[in-house]
């Protein structure tokens, strides 16, 4: 059974499930307005959470058909996966930033070999070993959601007001988990009076419990040396000065208090380069990092995608770490080794 929660003010939630994923769902936001309701993320495109998505607007009073639009925080298949399918049954607009869209609009048009084969070379140079990069060399090895996501057809124009009727939800521009990432400030009065200004939709930006994946943007065709852990450091910080009551996340649950929550991740983000900067007495690869970092779990027990995902952290963290001042390249090693400085 599909679980609504009433958030007040016309705000209710719906658990949309994420298949095979310790996440376990998306939080999927039902906002009113005087136009219709409004999405804020859909859910992974599966037909059991496209169900429970249909049910779950059933429960609310209304249901898929009666869709305005749907505003979409990021690119990734939790959140974006079932926009399209949305679109098609409700005539909806898509809302989504325009780095976020060029993300689509590439993968929509680029062939699956050359993204497999991009992410085989990325693994090589990281010095990933070959057992680990051979899967991505294979044809027909196609494991990666969201192939063909739906192109949005509206940008997000960061500190700028949604075209919602009767409500005031303003665009948040807090890269660094993607490019685009958008948390949505509802500049409006809390309906429980909690203290603060109005709620934020944060998306994967702020998450009560858990530390959203800051990796590197993937583009196989840009070489712009990008710094995505900086620019969610300096997003959590701008999310902070909002001063919400209370947060609306996509996964997990609600809570309030923005800026302890702020405030505890940007120092954990900063114990975490010193811990890296500590493993860097001794050159290491990008692979090498990630292999002697801290995961919640050992390393021989993570999975081979999450493997590649950490080392995309590793290389995150080291471009910071470059970036500051604390580590640098060591001239002539390949594949690359860095060590601190």
């Amino acid at each position: 059974m599909t679980q609504v929660t009433d958030h007040g003010g016309g705000v209710r939630s719906l658990r949309v499930p994420i298949p095979d994923n310790p996440l376990g769902h998306t939080l999927v936001y039902v906002v009113d307005t005087d136009r219709g309701p409004v999405l804020i993320d859909t859910g992974w495109d599966d037909p059991g959470s496209w169900d429970t998505l249909a049910q779950g607007l059933t429960a609310c009073g209304t249901s898929v058909a009666e869709i305005h639009g749907v505003v979409v925080t990021h690119h990734h298949p939790d959140h974006h996966g079932l926009s399209g399918r949305v679109r098609q049954a409700s005539g909806a607009w898509i809302a989504m930033h325009a780095a976020d869209t060029a993300v689509v609009r590439r993968t929509r048009e680029a062939r699956p070999e050359h993204w497999y084969a991009y992410m085989a070379a990325r693994l090589a140079a990281a010095g990933a070993p070959e057992e680990h990069i051979a899967p991505r060399r294979r044809p027909g090895h196609r494991t990666l959601p969201g192939l063909s996501p739906a192109l949005p057809d509206r940008d997000i124009v960061p500190g700028e007001l949604l075209d919602l009727p009767g409500r005031r939800l303003r665009a948040i521009w807090t890269p660094g988990h993607t490019p685009g990432h958008v948390c949505l400030h509802l500049e409006e009065a809390h309906p429980a009076q909690l203290p603060g200004h109005g709620r934020l939709f944060s998306g994967d930006h702020l998450l009560p419990g858990i530390t959203p994946h800051i990796g590197l943007y993937e583009d196989p065709d840009d070489t712009t040396v990008t710094d995505p852990l900086g620019d969610y450091l300096d997003s959590l910080e701008r999310v902070g000065r909002l001063a919400p009551a209370e947060i609306l996340p996509a996964h997990q649950h609600p809570f309030p208090d923005a800026t302890a929550r702020v405030g505890a991740l940007l120092a954990h983000h900063e114990s975490r380069l010193a811990d890296l900067s500590a493993l860097l007495a001794e050159p290491l690869t990008p692979w090498q990092l990630a292999e002697r970092m801290e995961w919640n779990r050992p390393w021989d027990q993570i999975p081979h995608g999450s493997r590649t995902i950490a080392v995309s952290e590793a290389e995150a963290h080291l471009r910071r770490l470059v970036k500051l001042g604390r580590a640098e390249a060591v001239p002539g090693s390949e594949p690359v080794r860095y060590v601190a400085v």
